[in-house]
């Protein structure tokens, strides 16, 4: 596909570019569209968005879709297929946030599909599956993120590995693909450990049985007794035997933080080069002490004492991401991933140690002045931060 017909996709891009030739072929010194721009990036790129819940569709015993819709009725921002909005909640007092793929089609915007999955030992997540109801308000962020198909850089062979959850932005970026015609073919992998909890099931499989570009491939990895479909977990065999031909494609990976680095390292057995696998961060590693690094002798359990310069001090767990600690005790730090690409989330360490993960994408500047992504940063024993 070319840049040029890549940039006609974008909604409202060739009304502009038309425009504006017009206004260059008429001598404008534009002076009459002075101030547009920004108006025109504030809508695009909102800091706050205000959403009302419109509908709750039952997905699973254990998922929920919330369909929620701009608070004034008017269309919402243009997002890529595969995007996520940072949901910002009040669970008990606690003010804090949570970043969700939009599950819904980019063609739709009328609404945005957020399909939230029961975590284990969760906070938000129950609170979204058992207390939300319909009219609810919301406040979130506008559309972000980097995982999403790139027509020009990414080829029109896609696989994408979803497991659990990672179905939603699978979704979008199938509906995206439908919805606007375009040439890709995409074969999903989707991974479940019970065979109820296989989410969008009814609507993946009929879209499989319509199209011949989308091939569906399901697995199960607890099956039932009796179970006559694909069971197990994902092996290099198994990888191999549904892929086939490897060529020149473009893989996908959205799931658990474990399942994210076994299809990493699944992919590069079978010879597939980084840079043609995208993944999609999911929160903070629920075992950072793990991980590389990770310093001897101290617990997750290990309580430590966090002071907030000129603010105030609490105590904490090891075990438990600094920003979710800071929001718990009434701190609040901006934030949107939650995963330690964005950078939004950074505070100054003043004083003590911290242990960064492999997920915190800490750039040369931050660590050379002291900067810390707080919703992946783990204090070590007791710090001192500027917020």
């Amino acid at each position: 596909m070319s840049e040029q017909n890549a940039l006609n996709l974008i909604a409202g891009y060739p009304e502009a570019a038309a425009a504006k030739l017009a206004l260059e072929q008429n001598g404008s010194d534009f002076q009459e569209v002075r101030g547009e721009v920004g108006s025109t990036v504030v809508q695009l790129h909102p800091k706050r968005l205000a959403l009302r819940v419109a509908t709750i569709i039952e997905d699973t015993p254990s998922t929920r879709t919330l369909r929620l819709v701009a608070a004034d009725g008017q269309a919402l921002p243009p997002f890529q297929a595969g995007q996520y909005i940072n949901l910002f909640v009040e669970i008990d007092g606690v003010h804090t946030a949570r970043p969700y793929a939009i599950s819904s089609s980019p063609v739709q915007r009328m609404h945005y599909d957020l399909t939230v999955k029961r975590a284990r030992g969760g906070f938000v997540s129950h609170y979204l599956l058992d207390h939300v109801e319909v009219g609810q308000g919301f406040s979130s962020s506008g559309p972000m993120g980097t995982f999403h198909h790139n027509p020009l850089f990414h080829g029109d062979d896609l696989v994408f590995l979803a497991g659990g959850s990672g179905a939603a932005p699978a979704r979008s970026i199938l509906l995206n693909i439908f919805d606007r015609g375009l040439p890709q073919r995409l074969h999903m992998i989707y991974l479940n450990s019970h065979v109820d909890d296989v989410i969008f099931a009814d609507e993946l499989r009929e879209l499989a049985r319509r199209h011949e570009h989308f091939t569906l491939s399901e697995v199960i990895s607890r099956p039932p007794a009796g179970y006559a479909g694909r069971s197990g977990r994902l092996n290099r065999s198994m990888l191999q035997e549904l892929l086939g031909e490897i060529g020149n494609r473009m893989f996908y990976i959205c799931g658990p933080t474990s399942f994210n680095d076994s299809c990493i390292s699944l992919l590069g057995e079978l010879g597939v080069a980084r840079r043609r696998i995208r993944v999609e961060a999911n929160g903070a590693p629920k075992a950072p002490d793990e991980q590389h690094g990770w310093p001897e002798g101290v617990s997750l359990d290990d309580e430590v004492q966090i002071t907030v310069q000129g603010r105030g001090r609490f105590r904490s767990k090891v075990g438990e991401p600094l920003l979710n600690a800071l929001e718990r005790n009434g701190y609040f730090a901006e934030n949107a991933c939650r995963s330690g690409e964005c950078s939004l989330c950074r505070v100054k360490l003043v004083a003590g140690s911290v242990f960064n993960p492999q997920e915190a994408r800490l750039r040369t500047s931050d660590r050379d002045f002291g900067w810390i992504y707080s919703c992946v940063a783990f204090p070590t024993g007791d710090i001192e931060v500027l917020l």
